[in-house]
């Protein structure tokens, strides 16, 4: 009789293992998208340094470096203290990028929540009842009613067994959700730092498009007033003096649209910083206060996958997408559960815990669906169709970012020798008005001639102001396309600050397990 016993417990351990053993593979597993085999990503060769503007702001030389790393700090490489300060200030007060720090929490903690599904839950039950029963209760025909007190006390254990992985998926799929979380805080954090560079650059070329243009204006005036003079003595048309009265009444125009912009733009600021506009004091920006980093980055098309937190957040959810399948698949196969209880019941408080009074039970439960209308099938099948959403996702991310850094790289190129060609023009355009002027002041040359002149430095003045701008913004925009460096980073993409603006340490870690 006990070799039978000993055979029953070793053949139902037996079971058991064979039993979790399937639960290691149920599912599909997933397996990480392999990177696009590219070996370049634009259709001609870059050149290996790029086009070199002497003694103009933003001109200076930049060569592509192999194996160069992208700093996570990179717009420090622009040499500005107060683009440093800015960009600082940002990452502190910004309340997006304080709405994608709780978020991530918020998904590491459910996340956490969802591994207790792994352990048995234990639960405790007490309770005091005063009930009464009356006499027919007991087959009694004539009697008074029974009263009585009913005390308890009592454990109760539940656990599910994770035969064909449910639990396991379902925890795989709240840690990509988290990972998710992870880099779309990264994502926030790349976008909030690219966007205060491009906002300070374009700050200082908005500020300086309105001083020169008014510099302009003042030339122009004074002009205007000799074309007046010159005209009261008969030597010159009224076409003349509208004409050029017009070319002021332009540059003015102008002016305020230069105001507009730059007070868009300087708002635009203040809000990424968390501030209101109008009660927050930002640096004033200047084009000569940037340097370009003289070295960049050379772009490996491989390493791209993993180091754009839009690309590692998209097989995040790929990743969450495959679990579900695998929880759908284990809804539709056996369920074991496993449960047991002990506890003690009596009448009175003192008998509570005396001879007689033990209760327990043990229990073991398996549900096997078999007919639903179709519903966990369908399920199933959704499922799978949210996964291959996830997948094309995947793909089109992918793409576009290679689109991005593609783009950055074109640009870069061009802006190079867009302001090689906008230095020459401003330059060339501006001894032609001095000339042009003379002469006319001189009585050699017709005002048509100072017109065009005028009208032609104006434009190139601005091109040649907008072209050293872009060639920043673009240097900025490659190292955006690129990551943002988030991978070189130390500390977290955001710090919780107490209520005096100090950092929160016990918060400092929460964010370093993607590494």
């Amino acid at each position: 009789m006990m070799y039978l016993r000993r055979y029953r417990y070793k053949g139902f351990a037996s079971l058991l293992s064979v039993l979790l053993l399937v639960a290691c593979a149920a599912g599909p597993d997933f397996v990480a998208p392999s990177a696009p085999k590219l070996e370049k990503l634009t259709s001609s060769a870059l050149p290996e340094k790029l086009t070199t503007a002497s003694n103009v702001i933003g001109g200076s030389p930049q060569t592509y470096v192999d194996g160069k790393e992208v700093p996570a700090d990179w717009w420090t490489l622009f040499k500005s203290s107060d683009l440093d300060y800015i960009v600082q200030l940002a990452l502190k007060k910004n309340p997006n990028l304080k709405s994608a720090d709780a978020a991530l929490r918020s998904a590491q903690f459910s996340a956490k929540a969802q591994t207790g599904i792994y352990y048995p839950s234990v639960g405790l039950n007490a309770g005091a009842t005063r009930q009464q029963v009356p006499a027919a209760y007991f087959g009694q025909i004539t009697g008074d009613p029974n009263q009585y007190n009913l005390y308890n006390a009592t454990v109760n254990v539940n656990y599910k067994i994770d035969v064909f992985g449910s639990s396991r998926r379902a925890v795989e799929s709240a840690k990509a959700q988290a990972e998710y979380q992870q880099f779309q805080l990264e994502a926030t954090y790349l976008s909030l730092t690219s966007n205060v560079v491009n906002a300070a650059i374009r700050d200082a070329a908005q500020k300086e498009q309105l001083d020169a243009t008014r510099t302009i204006l003042e030339s122009q005036q004074n002009l205007a007033k000799l074309i007046d003079q010159q005209f009261a003595i008969g030597t010159v048309s009224r076409i003349d003096t509208s004409s050029q009265n017009t070319l002021v009444a332009n540059s003015q125009s102008q002016l305020f649209t230069y105001d507009k912009n730059l007070a868009i733009t300087r708002n635009m600021l203040v809000a990424y910083t968390g501030g209101y506009p109008g009660t927050s004091q930002i640096p004033e920006f200047r084009l000569a206060g940037l340097s370009l980093p003289s070295e960049i980055p050379k772009v490996i098309p491989s390493n791209l996958v993993r180091q754009r937190p839009d690309i590692r957040a998209a097989e995040a959810a790929l990743k969450a997408s495959n679990a579900q399948v695998g929880i759908a698949t284990a809804n539709l196969l056996p369920q074991l559960n496993l449960s047991a209880a002990y506890g003690t019941e009596a009448l009175t408080t003192s008998g509570l815990f005396g001879p007689g009074s033990l209760l327990w039970s043990l229990g073991a439960g398996l549900t096997q669906p078999l007919f639903q209308g179709g519903t966990l099938i369908a399920q199933k099948n959704a499922a799978k169709a949210a996964y291959e959403q996830a997948a094309a996702n995947y793909e089109a991310t992918v793409v576009n970012a290679f689109q991005e850094v593609a783009n950055a790289l074109k640009a870069l190129d061009t802006s190079a020798n867009t302001l090689v060609s906008a230095a020459s023009a401003e330059k060339n355009a501006g001894i032609n008005l001095n000339l042009v002027t003379q002469q006319y002041k001189l009585g050699t040359t017709n005002y048509l001639a100072v017109l065009n002149s005028q009208t032609q430095y104006q434009q190139a003045k601005i091109n040649l102001i907008q072209a050293q701008a872009d060639r920043f913004t673009n240097t900025a925009a490659l190292y955006a396309a690129l990551g943002g460096g988030w991978w070189n980073r130390s500390g977290p993409a955001y710090q919780p600050l107490d209520a005096k603006g100090m950092p929160l340490s016990n918060m400092s870690n929460h964010q370093q397990e993607v590494k």
